[in-house]
């Protein structure tokens, strides 16, 4: 791999485990809890973070993603918790789906990262301009999270 790839994957992975590290003191009932001012809750921002990545490497390679379809319904652009139904993953399925994300990727595209494909709506011609663009993504996310974690205390 090169060596900007594994710095990629090193990134992803460092990004994600700060994500986590935050959510360590949420419990399951706080992260349903929609504050005031807000329009999702911790688990929604989790679901989404998670969504993003692939729907992204989706739109770019027209291939079906390991991301259950059900989870556009749920997490997908303009949706809320009030989409959530008995189906949607819990705060702990979805931590762990977090985690196991980063090497998922990394063992499903590492090797394909920079292959050329038509350009999605942003430019993005390879699977490493997608990634560079869902890390600054899950950044704003990590933010939200942030936010309602303060606005709770």
């Amino acid at each position: 791999m090169k060596e900007r790839h594994q710095i990629l994957f090193n990134q992803l992975q460092a990004y994600r485990e700060y994500v986590l590290h935050v959510l360590n003191d949420v419990t399951a009932e706080a992260a349903e809890i929609v504050p005031n001012h807000f329009r999702n809750n911790i688990r929604w921002n989790m679901g989404h973070i998670y969504l993003d990545q692939y729907l992204w490497i989706q739109a770019l390679t027209k291939e079906k993603t390991e991301a259950p379809e059900e989870f556009i319904k749920w997490f997908g652009y303009g949706t809320t918790p009030e989409h959530f139904t008995e189906e949607t993953p819990s705060f702990e399925e979805l931590r762990k789906l977090l985690k196991q994300q980063p090497a998922r990727l990394m063992e499903t595209y590492g090797k394909r990262l920079e292959e050329k494909y038509p350009s999605t709506e942003m430019g993005m011609h390879t699977i490493e301009q997608v990634l560079i663009r869902t890390i600054f993504h899950e950044g704003m996310h990590l933010q939200a999270i942030l936010d309602i974690k303060k606005s709770l205390q």
